[in-house]
Parts: structure tokens; C-alpha cells; sequence
């Protein structure tokens, strides 16, 4: 009897790890977002949560916490209990720009365990139908021909489409004079009235009025064209194509998504987490689901999310620090 008992006991240690994973979840799981609803983050957010349900057996709670550009969720996430049950659908910026522009209560890459890497979404470049710019390469001679002339509008000074300008001036040289706006809504309206003429903006709000004509879209800022503008080229497709803009071969601007947990995850619940986003990336219809919201789905493993990060990181911190730009 006693060794039947120790029997039991050793084969239920070597199935107590399958066990605890088979088990989660076993209640709903909170994901916070860090913006208000309806922007691009809470789009996105919905169709993941619809197909990932099924697989997880759980539903997933959107709470949006909005505060300082994300970093409010992030602070959250960071403190939340490392169980599995808070989670945050983050974007890129928190980690690869934030800590460069202030001080923040979380380290980018110890606070946090990475699930995966959901959608990325580059910036456009559009202009108003009034202006003689066909392309970029007339942007860039217009603005090198009469210097501090040109402007572009962003949603504001430190988001993802004010570093996508600054990149576009440091590599091209362009002479262009930056506009801030409080928010990429005010910024849509100037370009489309023509106060402003030209904008780095989010594709999703740019799809009806590109198709309506009151604003011509000239280039993407992703390495791969969007789903939402298939026939508008990536500025690294100009720059090997176009000789005289060959400086932009490589441009890569994306702002992306994904999700996160605290640090000190149970393996098993980063496993769960893994296969899921696997499964998911391999629903079609749910994928083109995020996609329509204008971020490009691409499920991404945890350790590829991770060196996302550490180059993003790099990347934009030589971007801010040439460019000297400040938080507000």
C-alpha cells in the first residue's frame, strides 16, 4: 500500500505541471488597453478577443485605462498580479519610445513577459489634392527647394506618426516643419480643408477619405504595402525602385501591437498564451478581421516580440535623440 501511495504520489508530481496548464483558465481574464474606446487599439482588441475566446474558454474583459500616450495601463500591468489573469493588448510606444522622452515606473523589457506580437501598422504619408505633390520625391525637392516652406501635421509631438516624419527628414533630408496637432482627428480635418498640406497619419481613419478624393495618399511607412491600401507603395519599395530616393531602401516605421503580462508569468500560462496566438494566426477570416481595421495582422512568438523591442528601442532613441525631441 505504502509503495502504491508513493507511486501516486511521484506520477502525480510529474503530471501536476500538464495539469495546472489543462487548467488555465478557469475564470475570465481582464485585458486593458491604455486608450479610450473607439480609437485604433480598442478596434483592434474586438476581433482578436472573438477568436481567441473559443480557444482560451474564457472570456476576455476589455478595460480601457487611457492616460499618458499608454503609460498608464503599462504602470498598471506592471504592478498586476503575475497570475495570468490581467493582461494588456499594448502598442509599441510605451516600450520603444516612452523611456526615452520621460521618466517611467516600468523597464521596458524586465517589468514584462511577452505573449506575441499581434498587428503592426505603419504611418502615411498623404497629401491635399491642391498641392503639386504626385510623390515623395516631389515632396522632397519642393522642400529642399524652398527651405522651411513645407509643413506636416502629426496627431501630436512623440506619437508614432511624429517619429515617422522625423525619420523621413533624417534619412531624405527633407526641410520639413512640424505641425502638432492635439490628436490625429483636428490634423485629418486641416489636410482635408487644406490648412494643412501634407499629414503622417494612421491608415485606418485615412481609408474614406483617400477613396473620396480629398486627400492623396503618396506612401506607407511599413517594410510590406497594407492590406487596407494595397496600391500605395512602402517608401523602402521607392527607395529601391527610384534611384534618386535610395537613402529610403531599408525605411521601416511601424507602430505595432500585442500582448503582455507581468513579469513572472507561469510558464504555463505563457504556453497556453503562445499556442493560441498560433492558432489564431491561422484564422483567416478573423485575421482579416484585424486587418480591415487597418493594422496587418502578424502573429508573432514571444522571443521575436522581444527583439522587435530591443531594435525598435534603438532605433527610435537615435531617431529622438538627433531630432531633440521633447515630451510636451
Amino acid at each position: 500500500m505504502k509503495r502504491f501511495a508513493a507511486l501516486a504520489l511521484a506520477v502525480a508530481a510529474t503530471w501536476a505541471p500538464q495539469l495546472g496548464a489543462q487548467g488555465y483558465p478557469i475564470k475570465p481574464i481582464r485585458v486593458v488597453i491604455g486608450y479610450a474606446p473607439g480609437g485604433s487599439a480598442d478596434a483592434g482588441v474586438r476581433p482578436l478577443a472573438r477568436i481567441l475566446e473559443p480557444l482560451l474558454g474564457q472570456p476576455l474583459i476589455i478595460e480601457n485605462k487611457p492616460g499618458n500616450a499608454g503609460g498608464v495601463a503599462m504602470e498598471f500591468t506592471a504592478k498586476a498580479p503575475n497570475d495570468g489573469y490581467t493582461l494588456y493588448y499594448f502598442d509599441s510606444g510605451p516600450l520603444t519610445v516612452a523611456p526615452h522622452l520621460s521618466k517611467v515606473g516600468y523597464n521596458y523589457l524586465t517589468s514584462f513577459v511577452q505573449l506575441g506580437h499581434v498587428c503592426g501598422s505603419g504611418s502615411m504619408l498623404a497629401v491635399h489634392p491642391s498641392t503639386l505633390f504626385n510623390n515623395v520625391s516631389d515632396v522632397i525637392a519642393a522642400s529642399k527647394r524652398e527651405p522651411n516652406k513645407w509643413s506636416y501635421g502629426t496627431s501630436g509631438v512623440g506619437g508614432p506618426h511624429h517619429l515617422s516624419g522625423e525619420y523621413f527628414k533624417s534619412v531624405t533630408g527633407a526641410n520639413l516643419l512640424h505641425i502638432p496637432y492635439k490628436g490625429g482627428g483636428p490634423a485629418m480635418t486641416d489636410l482635408m480643408g487644406g490648412q494643412l498640406p501634407m499629414l503622417f497619419t494612421s491608415l485606418g481613419p485615412a481609408v474614406g477619405a483617400v477613396k473620396s478624393g480629398k486627400i492623396r495618399a503618396l506612401a506607407v511607412t511599413s517594410l510590406t504595402r497594407s492590406a487596407a491600401f494595397p496600391d500605395v507603395p512602402t517608401m523602402d519599395e521607392l527607395g529601391t525602385k527610384e534611384p534618386q530616393l535610395s537613402a529610403l531602401r531599408g525605411f521601416d516605421s511601424t507602430a505595432w501591437y500585442g500582448l503582455l503580462g507581468p513579469a513572472g508569468l507561469p510558464q504555463e500560462v505563457v504556453a497556453r498564451w503562445t499556442q493560441a496566438l498560433a492558432k489564431a494566426g491561422t484564422d483567416k477570416a478573423g485575421m482579416d478581421a484585424i486587418n480591415a481595421t487597418g493594422c496587418d495582422a502578424a502573429i508573432l512568438p514571444p522571443a521575436q516580440t522581444v527583439e522587435r523591442i530591443k531594435v525598435d528601442y534603438a532605433k527610435w532613441g537615435r531617431v529622438i535623440r538627433d531630432a531633440n525631441i521633447k515630451a510636451e
